[in-house]
């Protein structure tokens, strides 16, 4: 096996052969608004977990400033470097993204391993991934990551077996190093913009039927409702970013029109941008989507930084202002109605669901397709009665509304969707070239 290979394999290896232990360092900084620190190290935890660290400490500073050096003040730097000395911890996972000089620093320091919440993100996406597109991804917004760090990442990059370097390795070697990753970033770039090109043939074969994406915080409860509206097996998991690739479907359940529904990659606050970028063709089904539903688990108490942080996304990928649903999920797991109450009062027009029991999907259904119907244009047709035949195939592209039978034609008044025109059009116009063939005959 080439060295290129090689340190490519250890690379964007994810499994661990032991539960290492971890102590987590969460910050909040004063008056800035930001959600509580309970709320954080909470979310930082399950991260950790979901990652298969064994959590055994948890240690918060409340900072007015970062320090440039260390991020945490030098006593609390102290206090963690006795903590990992008496509970002889493998890492340290700090909850906010640390500079590469920090990450030295620290490390240095520490005299153990130190990752910041991005390459959590990044090593629990690596775990989750399966398909060739979400391993290429996961693997280019790694190495992306890693290469400034490169110095210290050894550690990181092979804390799992085999390894891809050893440590105080020489300025030479990590020059090559660093030549062999950028060669693999810019591989995995071309392999991406192929794979891209595949999805966006996909696209254009949909382009002419309405498109809906879920989009929300990881573990929202969107696949669920993926099955329920479409009768799909989509992965199902309690878990964090437990689908990393779009699952499209056809709505089926109660479902009067042709509309097509995609489950798309969970969002987190703070999801890294190397990792946002590199998801390009799978966030792209959001882009291409007529109507976005926003999925929100009310039962999570930073509910409110879920709705912020997917509008945040939904911005930067330019789609703010593409129609969309605010939709709450996990009704069944509220007690309290005073919490139903107060939400509704702060977003009186979303819609309260339980994807799991049912609950509310048939209101949810109805918003679609109220949705759909908005964007229907009236046109009219006139047909011969010979071609009466079409008036089914005429019902996929359109709803018709009003029928006329007159002497020698029927009249159709339709109400077509976006590309619905240029289809009946294209119909019609097959259809005549065929009599006129056979009338040659």
């Amino acid at each position: 096996m080439d060295r290129e290979s090689q340190a490519h394999k250890n690379i964007s290896k994810n499994t661990k052969d032991t539960c290492e232990k971890a102590i987590l360092i969460g910050i909040e900084f004063l008056n800035n608004g930001s959600s509580p620190l309970d709320n954080k190290l909470k979310e930082l935890n399950g991260l950790a977990e979901t990652a298969h660290y064994n959590v055994i400490s948890i240690v918060s500073q409340k900072l007015t400033r970062i320090n440039p050096k260390s991020f945490i003040g030098k006593g609390k730097v102290e206090e963690v470097a006795q903590l990992i000395r008496h509970f002889s911890a493998d890492i340290v996972i700090f909850d906010e993204n640390l500079s590469p000089a920090q990450n030295r620093n620290l490390e240095n320091i520490f005299k153990c391993r130190v990752i910041d919440r991005s390459w959590l993100i990044l090593e629990i996406f690596g775990n989750h991934a399966r398909t060739r597109e979400a391993k290429a991804q996961v693997e280019l917004a790694s190495l992306k990551y890693a290469l400034p760090r490169l110095t210290k990442m050894w550690g990181h990059l092979s804390r799992q077996r085999g390894g891809i370097g050893m440590k105080d390795v020489g300025e030479t070697q990590i020059q090559l190093d660093r030549r062999l990753i950028r060669d693999r970033i810019a591989k995995l770039d071309r392999k991406l913009k192929q794979i891209d090109l595949e999805k966006t043939t996909q696209r254009k074969n949909r382009r002419d039927i309405y498109k809906v994406a879920l989009v929300g915080y990881t573990n929202a409860g969107k696949s669920t409702l993926m099955n329920q509206l479409t009768g799909a097996e989509t992965l199902v998991e309690n878990k964090l970013f437990a689908t990393l690739d779009s699952t499209i479907r056809k709505i089926k359940k109660n479902f009067p029109y042709p509309v097509v529904l995609s489950d798309t990659v969970g969002l987190i606050d703070k999801l890294p941008h190397d990792l946002i970028a590199s998801f390009k063709s799978t966030l792209d089904e959001v882009r291409d989507a007529n109507l976005l539903i926003k999925m929100v688990d009310m039962s999570d108490p930073n509910a409110k930084r879920q709705i912020q942080t997917t509008n945040n996304v939904i911005n930067e990928l330019g789609v703010e202002n593409t129609d969309s649903l605010l939709v709450f999920n996990k009704v069944d797991k509220i007690n309290d109605p005073e919490i139903l109450e107060s939400e509704l009062q702060r977003n009186p027009k979303a819609i309260i669901i339980s994807s799991k029991n049912g609950t509310g999907l048939d209101v949810l259904r109805n918003a679609i397709i109220s949705n759909y119907e908005s964007k229907l244009s009236s046109h009219q047709i006139t047909i011969k009665y010979e071609q009466a035949m079409l008036i089914p195939q005429i019902r996929k592209y359109a709803v018709i509304v009003k029928s006329d039978y007159e002497d020698t034609f029927i009249t159709l008044d339709l109400r077509l969707p976006p590309g619905g025109k240029e289809q009946i059009e294209k119909l019609l116009k097959n259809t005549n070239q065929t009599e006129k063939s056979e009338a040659k005959e």
